[in-house]
């Protein structure tokens, strides 16, 4: 558009730009012109204005920047802002009254929100690489503005329910396929943003219609496109109930089947309380919670402005379980990778082990044939250690043992080149002492990868004490690069995840003395919505593991605190877990499935006679309370020590770590959902009857002395 016409303010976000005949209102604001209250008041003024001149034949409307409309101003909900008039559905009331025609020019994104406010237009036009959709279900919630009533009766029942229930976007071209979009515009060049081109034909487009003598389509007076028989209960029947949005996605189908049975408004009016009932509920809550706590989390305070050091080529040393899923992780991304091990042996291994899960992706249609050659080409494997000098990213994946790291750290500060970055993937051990075996510590960093590292989206970033800040904004970006969700934490005993773990753990044995089963203890932490119990997660992730880190500690362990040895002793009968085909449960040579046994009840019974605990009903309440407290006492220690930046942090780290469930919100929204004087209230009572163990983190006590109701903000 040319700068020379002039640009007139309606609000704070929308601004009025007239080309001839045709008033274009331009969505300004960034990041993703969300409709917020300012929003949605510049474009209800700006469409009045255009109706009430007679210089003005029709209306375009179009997004600033890289997008016509992400949605809906998230932030904002449950704020009186969310409430403010006009809101979303008075300005598509406006629209759809509206005798001149109004043409939305779609470019970017238009989602949620945005979709519902292009399908109030009259005509929608289309970059061919748009993206259009309903992503509010990954929110735990339904579309709020008619979405759920306007799709059906443009694409169909079974396209709408697609779109509704998985979140699922359509690119322009398919949009304009299948009836929700009327003209497209033709590709972009690649990696441009510019509205121009969209905008152009959208006004030619809107000049042509104001110039024909008829109605103009309005799509809430549609009929419901029938698409053949839609079993709307086999829908809600084949909803996964441990999906973090099976409220939503059960909402979701629920009001598009409204819409083939009510009348357009009483459909509004059912999507409406839908909604309201979705945004007022914890789940929905919990589900925004996460979604804002991911993005804030890749930002630190030292990391802006930044020159990032480039990262091109990345060596792994080690080839077994975390080496390779952290080489596929790279691979996957378009980064080469050299895979450095001691023995061909090992290397041979590992080689083998990616090409294969490489195949299982293909067989899942996942991945095409002949892309696992190009996966396995980005990888050299081999055995000359000197390969490091090549290397933008060193990552080390050897075994858990300080001396065995030392070593490596000192030969790679001798053939490392000075731009390099020198990173451990421990999960606990001490950075600070590692990087001591260097010249250079403010290069070395803590990745920790979780396992399966190329499945798992979590990274936590451990800093050391002399990291350099633009080593940490690297590592920080390239996480997002490899799309990982990366965590910056500080040093301690197993950093953030792993410590909190510690606590939780012992719980579990504590309760297991006390007279819960291993079976119990999962089920009751499962059914609270964790996607494993701590017992099974023990087996999984072998149990000689957390065994080395107890003796290693054991020295530096209270005398006076309760200790249970139950772990100990199941591993002193060389049951590791699943590797050994037994652990807490027995398993079947070949299957993962944990079948309780009596030789660990005997076990656990003999442990508890021999530390004097009667044994008791336990009521799977009290081992869900006693193990979520252990893990949010913990989580409020270390962020009170500066070991992570925010509680939201933590959160993240628990909800792409560990298995906790999404529509909780983490361990410290869960906190704040039960009230932090509540919480601090089971902790001082569980402290009076199981001692110094729960003594209450001082930050928890702080926070409800001055009547806060959060962890983040000022402290």
């Amino acid at each position: 558009m040319s700068q020379a016409i002039e640009s007139i303010p309606l609000s704070s976000t929308v601004s009025w730009q007239q080309q001839g005949d045709i008033a274009v209102l331009w969505l300004d604001n960034p990041p993703v012109n969300g409709l917020g209250d300012s929003t949605r008041a510049g474009l209800h003024a700006g469409i009045t204005r255009a109706l009430q001149d007679a210089t003005v034949a029709g209306v375009v409307l179009a997004g600033a920047g890289k997008a016509f409309c992400g949605g809906a101003d998230i932030r904002q909900f449950n704020t009186p802002a969310a409430t403010a008039r006009p809101l979303t559905r008075d300005v598509l009331a406006l629209i759809e009254s509206a005798s001149k025609p109004v043409v939305a020019a779609i470019h970017g994104v238009a989602l949620g929100g945005g979709l519902e406010l292009a399908m109030g237009c009259h005509y929608r036009v289309v970059a061919s690489d748009a993206s259009l959709g309903l992503p509010e279900v990954n929110l735990g919630l339904v579309p709020g503005g008619g979405g759920t009533q306007r799709l059906p009766r443009l694409v169909g029942v079974e396209q709408a329910l697609d779109m509704v229930q998985q979140g699922a976007s359509v690119s322009g071209e398919a949009a304009a396929r299948i009836g929700l979009a009327d003209a497209v515009a033709d590709a972009r060049p690649s990696g441009t943003r510019d509205a121009g081109p969209v905008v152009a034909l959208a006004i030619d487009f809107c000049r042509s219609a104001a110039a024909r003598a008829v109605a103009h389509p309005v799509a809430s007076a549609l009929a419901v496109k029938a698409s053949g028989d839609v079993d709307f209960g086999a829908r809600i029947a084949a909803i996964n109930g441990k999906a973090r949005n099976a409220l939503a996605q059960n909402a979701c189908i629920r009001c598009v089947e409204a819409a083939t049975q009510l009348p357009i408004a009483d459909g509004l009016a059912f999507e409406r309380a839908q909604f309201e009932a979705l945004v007022a509920g914890n789940e929905s809550k919990a589900l925004r919670h996460i979604f804002f706590a991911e993005r804030e989390a890749p930002k630190f305070a030292e990391g802006k402005g930044l020159a990032l050091r480039p990262i091109e080529r990345v060596a792994v040393i080690g080839s077994g379980t975390m080496g390779v899923g952290i080489a596929m992780s790279f691979v996957n991304a378009g980064i080469p990778v050299m895979l450095i091990e001691r023995e061909q042996a090992a290397l041979d291994r590992g080689m083998a082990l990616i090409r294969r899960n490489y195949e299982i992706t293909a067989a899942k249609g996942k991945l095409a044939p002949q892309q696992i050659d190009a996966c396995m080409g980005r990888i050299t494997p081999t055995l000359a250690f000197e390969a490091v000098a090549d290397a933008d990213l060193v990552v080390e994946a050897v075994f858990e043992d300080m001396a065995v790291k030392q070593a490596i750290f000192e030969r790679l500060d001798a053939l490392c080149k000075p731009s390099a970055i020198l990173a451990t993937n421990t999960s606990r051990l001490n950075i600070d002492t590692i990087a001591a075996s260097t010249k250079r510590p403010g290069d070395v960093i803590g990745l920790h990868f979780f396992s399966p590292a190329n499945v798992m989206k979590l990274l936590e970033v451990v800093r050391g004490q002399a990291t350099r800040a633009d080593v940490i904004a690297s590592c920080m970006a390239m996480a997002q690069r490899i799309r990982k969700i990366p965590v910056l934490v500080r040093v301690c005993e197993g950093f953030v995840g792993n410590r909190m773990l510690t606590p939780y753990w012992r719980e579990a044995g504590f309760l297991l003395e006390e007279g819960a089963s291993p079976l119990q203890v999962d089920r009751a932490l499962t059914q609270f919505g964790m996607a494993m119990g701590p017992l099974t997660m023990a087996d999984l992730a072998g149990m000689d593991i957390n065994w080395a880190t107890r003796k290693r500690l054991a020295p530096t362990r209270p005398a006076h605190l309760r200790y249970s040895a139950v772990a100990d002793r199941i591993c002193e009968l060389g049951r590791f877990g699943q590797k050994t085909n037994g652990g807490y449960y027995r398993y079947e040579p070949g299957s993962r499935t944990p079948i309780p046994d009596p030789q660990i009840d005997a076990l656990i019974e003999e442990c508890a006679r021999e530390a004097g605990i009667t044994r008791r009903p336990v009521a799977d309440e009290e081992i869900v309370e006693r193990c979520m407290l252990a893990l949010i006492n913990e989580g409020a220690r270390i962020l009170d020590e500066g070991i992570a930046q925010r509680a939201s942090d933590i959160d993240v780290v628990y909800v792409h770590g560990y298995g906790f469930p999404a529509w909780r919100g983490g361990p410290m929204f869960y906190a704040e959902t039960l009230g932090l004087a509540h919480v601090l209230a089971r902790i001082r009572a569980l402290q009076d009857v199981h001692g110094a163990h729960w003594e209450p983190a001082p930050l928890l006590e702080r926070l409800v002395a001055e009547g806060r109701q959060t962890f983040d903000g000022p402290r």
